[in-house]
């Protein structure tokens, strides 16, 4: 089999198929055979594994997968490379690519008819644009995910594992840690794609937990308080949840709630935690239902 992980044969697939890569879909293809081995051992990817991979590109990195799991669905957008696919991975019987937009494919249909509803792992290199949509998707799907690894843009990557207080933390710190445990596995060069992406590249894996990691009574209110907090950082969280009207609480229910909790009144919302946004959620959520 000759590997795709590397420039010279990843410009010859691409030219006997006259193509290039499209910016609408936020191709950028690995060619560096460490990093896609690094990718694979990080996913803890074994033979009894079933992998969804999102945006197999032209298979490099599905190459490696199929080698390494017992089965591997990948999830395309772009239908002109499914022919491609079909020609790079023809050499592997493990391997099914569906022709989808992964934001519209029901995922837990796939992990039921693939992995006989047990738990998959999911590996990909996301496309940037998106990465948090899809992200998102495959926590709040519900489907049974062990782990997610994935190749985002560096930048993005911090925002997923950073804490309070650190200019990087935000509302996908805390969505990513409700459902999961965060950490970086490395960074990459734009140097290891074809075309080169404009900003540093970076793998994180995220452990999904068996619960949340914090209880609270409303977690769609949870998210709207900590979506308003860091839309308007720069504003204490008094000033920004009561600007929402959406929230149904004033200023002076804000500070009582901080104050109850034994935080500063005019806090921001960077300096909170996960567990401390579940409890002032919890303290406003009364407000917010009687109203």
């Amino acid at each position: 089999m000759a590997y795709l992980g590397n420039s010279a044969r990843t410009r010859e697939v691409l030219s006997k198929y006259g193509m290039s890569a499209k910016k609408k879909f936020g191709q950028n293809f690995l060619i560096d055979s460490n990093v896609l081995d690094g990718i694979v051992t990080a996913s803890g990817v074994t033979d009894k594994d079933c992998v969804l991979e999102i945006g197999p590109g032209i298979g490099s990195l599905t190459q490696y997968l199929a080698e390494a799991a017992n089965k591997v669905v990948a999830v395309e957008i772009d239908k002109s490379l499914i022919p491609v696919l079909a020609d790079t991975l023809s050499e592997y019987n493990n391997v099914t690519v569906i022709n989808e937009d992964v934001l519209k494919v029901n995922i837990d249909a796939i992990v039921e008819e693939y992995n006989n509803g047990k738990p998959i792992k999911v590996v990909a290199n996301l496309p940037y644009y998106i990465t948090t949509p899809i992200i998102m998707k495959l926590f709040e799907s519900g489907a049974k995910i062990e782990s997610i690894t994935v190749m985002v843009q560096k930048e993005v990557a911090d925002r997923m594992v950073m804490g309070p207080g650190n200019k990087d933390y935000g509302s996908l710190s805390l969505a990513v840690g409700y459902y999961a445990k965060a950490s970086k596995v490395m960074d990459v060069s734009p140097s290891s794609f074809i075309p080169q992406p404009g900003v540093g590249s970076a793998v994180v894996k995220l452990l999904r937990y068996d619960e949340p990691a914090v209880k609270v009574n409303d977690e769609k209110y949870m998210f709207e308080i900590i979506r308003t907090a860091f839309n308007q950082r720069r504003k204490t969280l008094s000033n920004a949840l009561s600007n929402n009207k959406s929230l149904k609480v004033t200023r002076e229910q804000v500070q009582d709630s901080l104050k109850n909790m034994g935080l500063n009144e005019l806090a921001r919302g960077e300096t909170l935690d996960l567990e401390q946004f579940a409890q002032l959620s919890d303290s406003l959520l009364p407000h917010f239902t009687k109203n």
